[in-house]
Formats: structure tokens, sequence, C-alpha cells
């Protein structure tokens, strides 16, 4: 192998950070080829071993083993999830199914299993501590769970299933990509987006001109169905263009149509749960989370549409109440349930959601919100660090220092869209923490917000300041974890937990401290008026019955899919129609309010982490609306408050039962009644 290959040696910069300035493309499969075999070379180190397995044999080297992979891995996910030039694509499609034939050679060797079986038939007398337990534990339930037991004919079936299904997960997520690109929706004339703010304006002619279409307007699509502009776009043919470009992704019949693709992933998961004793991929996904089986799942599922749905109808009955009242009324239609509700919030709460961007302004939110109150909480600090090279100029390192002084990690915000970029919003981590390694955290934030001319302000929606604060409760989640065995480091938790942390951060947003200090006019510095915050928190569960409705309907579609047994996966199923029919079993067919995904676009189930595991948003909730409360009742923004939660939930990482972490946090198992109020779902 060539010396000159940066991937090959440590990062260079603080905290172990790639230098993505001396990568270029053609470094990467080279380096995932030598990683791969280094990391046999390790495991087959390990199973040689002539003495009897203990952990100090088996399950330490096993944790030491794989580091270079790791560290080419996340420099090279972070780059093609977030600036996927064509050349990174190429990569990743030869990649994927290299990497999931790697991933099986390790998790299948049924030397390693045997060794590791065997510590955990011994548990019982083995002298370990708990980290070292609950790691025996999991990797000998994860590799169970991945085919270790099964014999060498199913084994190769295994591999072959999960080779096929690397190749067609990446496949749709460049299809996605691709089609996303292409159903921009251009407009030649401002006259079709009245209604946008100056700077949204701006951002769609600074889109336009990215495009060789100067003069024009183009309007960038996000991932999940709706788009933030039809709540304000006035001209009806315009957010009908929008919506309908956004519902047609991926179901054109051009070469980016993932139809045929989804079939075929949800027909070999359902052929590789069959092959691992599982009637279904949704039974097989929930025995190893929290819910433990798709009937908990579908129990709360069928528990909250019932009266979401309803919820949803009688909104629907107000806004068909105001298109009545106006001189040329119509029939309500999808594209414009977001603009009349926003005229419906403005008559009942006199408060206009749409005029609020100028109060949140993305450096003050980033500053004076997210970063103050996450300060206030646990008492790091943040300091940019714009000497430290990232790998995209739009992408801004933050060195934080812990409430002594001492280091804790590397946080990077990349705020903005670009073509290269997919969609929707998400955290990773390029340099995970772990004791054993000496490492400390590298994390990433990724957000889709346009990006205005130059010299313009950056104003968010309050969508957009929630989705900030969100993943910023997942960045803290990944700083905070302080583990020794690098399989717990950050996030790696059960799917269904993932959401709980940065969902509870979400409550600082209209923290009155915190949103005094963030929530100020770009041009004046006044704060938001103490009647608009008022009016604001009294129409929190205004348009639940929607947006409850709209989630609930992509969960169903994701268990639908995911419940068919591989008989039924086989047959001729048009897309479209299952779908339909999915969403009147569960009553939230309502065509005025489309699932928050729909299949042809569903990346994250069909090409990213969450397949049969939708539902873990609203799992998540019931823990997340639970600790909201115990803030509130225990003086909320205070340092013995997060240091609590850092201590018993946030720094345990996945190094004991998340259940049992919640528990020794809140004292009790969580209740679902607070959930049911914030939805307004309670009876």
């Amino acid at each position: 192998m060539p010396n000159d290959n940066p991937l090959l040696s440590p990062g260079p910069l603080p905290y172990g950070l790639p230098d993505y300035r001396q990568i270029r493309p053609e470094h990467y499969l080279p380096a995932f080829r030598q990683a791969f075999e280094e990391h046999k070379r390790e495991v087959s180190a390990i199973t040689r071993a002539r003495s009897m397995p203990t952990f100090e044999n088996t399950m330490v080297p096993l944790e030491e083993s794989g580091k270079l992979l790791g560290d080419v891995a996340r420099t090279f996910y972070t780059v093609s999830s977030a600036d996927a030039t064509p050349e990174i694509q190429a990569i990743e499609e030869e990649l994927a199914p290299l990497m999931a034939a790697h991933q099986d050679s390790i998790q299948l060797d049924p030397d390693l299993f045997w060794r590791v079986k065997t510590l955990h038939d011994q548990l019982e007398t083995l002298d370990l501590g708990d980290e070292e337990r609950y790691l025996v534990e999991r990797h000998f339930r994860e590799m169970s769970h991945a085919g270790a037991g099964l014999d060498s004919a199913a084994k190769e079936r295994l591999t072959a299933i999960n080779q096929r299904l690397s190749t067609l997960t990446t496949s749709f997520e460049k299809n996605l990509l691709n089609d996303t690109n292409e159903l921009a929706v251009v407009f030649d004339a401002a006259e079709e987006l009245d209604g946008l703010t100056e700077g949204e304006l701006s951002a769609a002619a600074q889109a336009a001109s990215d495009r060789g279409l100067d003069g024009s307007y183009v309007v960038t699509l996000t991932l999940f169905t709706g788009h933030p502009y039809l709540a304000s776009l006035t001209n009806r043919r315009s957010r009908k263009r929008i919506l309908d470009a956004s519902r047609s992704r991926g179901s054109r019949g051009n070469e980016h149509d993932n139809r045929a693709v989804l079939l075929e992933i949800v027909l070999l998961r359902a052929e590789r749960a069959a092959l691992l004793g599982y009637e279904t991929h949704a039974a097989y996904v929930t025995s190893d989370e929290t819910a433990g089986s798709p009937q908990a799942v579908h129990d709360l599922l069928r528990r909250l549409a019932a009266p979401a749905a309803r919820n949803a109808h009688r909104e629907q009955s107000a806004l068909e109440a105001v298109i009545a009242a106006e001189s040329d009324p119509f029939p309500l239609e999808a594209h414009d349930w977001a603009y009349y509700t926003e005229k419906v919030r403005a008559a009942q709460y006199e408060v206009d959601r749409t005029a609020l961007r100028p109060w949140f302004e993305a450096e003050r939110v980033l500053q004076d919100g997210v970063f103050r109150a996450a300060s206030a909480l646990y008492g790091i600090t943040f300091t940019e660090r714009p000497d430290i090279p990232a790998y995209h100029a739009d992408a801004r390192p933050f060195e934080i220092h812990n409430a002594d002084g001492s280091e804790l990690g590397l946080f990077i915000l990349d705020l903005y869209t670009r073509d290269t970029k997919r969609g929707g919003a998400w955290m990773n981590s390029i340099v995970s923490q772990s004791r054993l390694r000496g490492t400390r955290p590298v994390v990433v934030n990724n957000l889709n917000v346009p990006k205005p001319a130059p010299g313009k302000p950056t104003l968010l929606t309050l969508d957009e300041v929630t989705t900030l604060f969100h993943e910023f409760g997942h960045a803290l989640h990944g700083l905070f974890a302080t583990v020794t065995y690098p399989h717990f480091a950050g996030t790696n938790v059960f799917r269904d937990f993932v959401e709980f942390p940065s969902q509870v951060n979400e409550m600082w947003i209209y923290w009155p401290e915190i949103l005094g200090a963030y929530a100020r006019h770009v041009d004046t510095g006044e704060p938001l008026p103490a009647d608009v915050v008022e009016r604001l928190r009294a129409s929190e569960t205004f348009n639940q019955g929607f947006a409850t409705s709209e989630y609930l309907a992509a969960s169903w579609l994701d268990q639908a899919w995911h419940s068919l047994d591989v008989n039924a996966a086989a047959q001729q199923i048009d897309v479209a129609e299952f779908e339909a029919a999915a969403l009147r079993d569960i009553g939230l067919d309502n065509p005025v309010v489309p699932t928050r995904y729909s299949s042809t676009y569903f990346a994250h189930v069909f090409s990213g982490g969450y397949s049969a595991g939708y539902y873990s948003y609203i799992w998540s909730e019931v823990l997340d609306a639970d600790t909201v409360e115990w803030f509130r009742e225990n003086g909320g923004l205070t340092r013995e408050n997060g240091d609590r939660f850092r201590e018993r939930l946030l720094g345990v990482g996945g190094a004991k039962d998340p259940l049992a972490a919640y528990r020794d946090f809140r004292g009790r198992d969580a209740e679902i009644q607070p959930l049911l109020e914030r939805r307004g779902l309670a009876s």
C-alpha cells in the first residue's frame, strides 16, 4: 500500500480529526481494503489463541480491533452523506457490498462466536464489572441476532442477502438524492413566490444562480413530504407545484424510480428474517429493541391513531370554514393545509409563525440559544476553531470544554443545504470516545437550511429552530457518553431509545431565560414580545392532529412493509395500492393529511437505519415527555438537574440497559400520560 494515503495514519488535527484537505476520492477504497485485512488479522489472532476464552484475551482485543476500519469508515460516511459528489457516490456503490461482506465475516465467524458464547455461558462465575458484563451480553446477543449460530449453508445465503441489501439501500439513497435535485421547482417570477420573506426569496434566487438559472428562483425540496414555504405562499398553484414535486420523488418511471428497489429490499429483509428464525423483519428488528415485539409497537400506534385522526378532522373542518368564507371558495387539498393552518392559528391565537423568522437569526439561535442552554445545564463552554479545517467550507468546528476546563470534544455544525447533501437532519461521529483507545469525541450536526445570498442573514423557521436544538441533543449524547469500550460509545444505544435525549433538548426552546436570549429581532435586537411568547405556548397543541397523524401514518407504513412474511413479500405488489390499504387499515387515509414520508422517498427505512423502527420517535417521546415533567418539577434549567441527566443517562452511552438507566434517573418507569397531554390525545 502506498505510504502517502492520509487515511492510513491517525488524524493529524486536534482530537484526531482527519485533514480532509489531504484526502482525495481515490484514497478511500484502498484504505478500506487495507482496513478490512487488518481487522481480519486482529480477529484471527483472537480466534487462534490456544488458551480458553477469558475477558482479557477475547473481549478486550475484540474491542481494540477494527480501529483503522472505524476511522476510515467514519471519515468516508461523513462525506458521503454531507457532500456526495458523483465520485463519492460511485465509491459508495462499490463499497457497500464489500462492507457488508466484511461485517458478516466478523459477526458470523464461528470461532469468534464460540469464544464469546463460552464467556456468556460462564457469566455468573466471572468476576466482571457492570460494563464488562454488559459487553459480553451485548456481543453475544448481537452475534446471535446476526446469524452466528446458523449452519454454513444458511450463512452463505445470509451473506449474499446482506450484500445485495447493501447495494439496494445505497441505490435507494442515490436515486432519492438525484430525483430530489431534478425536481427542485423553478419559478420564473418573484410574484409566484408571494408570501416569502426577503431572505427566503434571496435563498431561492441563490439556488437558481447556483444552477445557472440567473433571474429565476428555485425552491429545493425537503426530505419529508411537506415544505416550510407551504405555510406562507399565497399562490395556490405554486403551493401545488411544490407538493406535487415532493410527492412524486422516486415514482416517476425514470432512472431514479425507487419502487422496484424498495420491493426487493422488503422481500430480502423478509427472507433474511425467516432465515434467522423470525416470521417478519419487524419481528426480527423489535426483538432486540426496548419494544420487544411488533405487537407492542402496533398497540401503541393504534392507541394513538384514532384520537389523532379525530383531531385532524376537527382541524380540517376549521380550515374548510375559513376557505368557505372566502370570495372564491374551493375544496381543501393537501397543499392548502399549512397555509390555512396559519390563518386559523392567527385568528385563534393572534400569532403568525411565518412572520417570526426575523427573531430567529441562526447565529444568535446557536450561540444564545443552543449553546447557552447547554452551558447553563452542564457548565460546558464553546470556542469556535476556524483554524481547524473540516470536510466542507460551510462546516464549522467548535471546541468544547467541561466546567473544570478539561477538554470534552469537538462539535462541527454544517447548517446549509446543497445538492450534494442528503435531505433531512442528522448527527454522526467522526471520532468516538473510548477510554480503552484514549480518544475524545468529534461529532457533527447536519441540517438543510437554505443558504441566503452573501451578506444576508440566515433566518430560521420555528421548525428549523426545533431541529437545531433536537440535533444538538444527539450531539450532547455523543459528546457526554464516557465509556471504556468503543462498542458503547456515543449514541450506540437501542434505536427506539436514541431519539429520547435529542427530544428532551427541545424543551429549552421556550424556556424563558433561553428564549429571551436568542429570540431577538435581527435588525433592532428587540426580544420577541412577551404576549407573542404566551400565545405561542398556548398554541403548542394546535395542529397536533395533523402533525401526529402524518407521523403515525409513516410509522404504520414502515410497520406494514416490514410485517410482510416472505410469501406475502414475494407477491406482485403495487406500491401505491399497498400504501393506500395500509393507511385505511389504521384509519389514517385522509387525502388532505398525507403521510410524512411516502415509500419511494422514505429514506429512514429504505436507506437509513430505521427499518421497522420509525416508531422510535413516538416510543422515545414517552420517555421525553415524562422527563420534561421531571425537569419542571425539579427547578428546570439548573446545573444540578443537568449533572444528574448527564451522569445517569447521557454519560452512560450504550454501556447499560437503557430502561434501567432511565429508572436510575427518574426513579421509576416512564408514564404515557404526559405524552398524551402534549399531543392533545388525552381523553
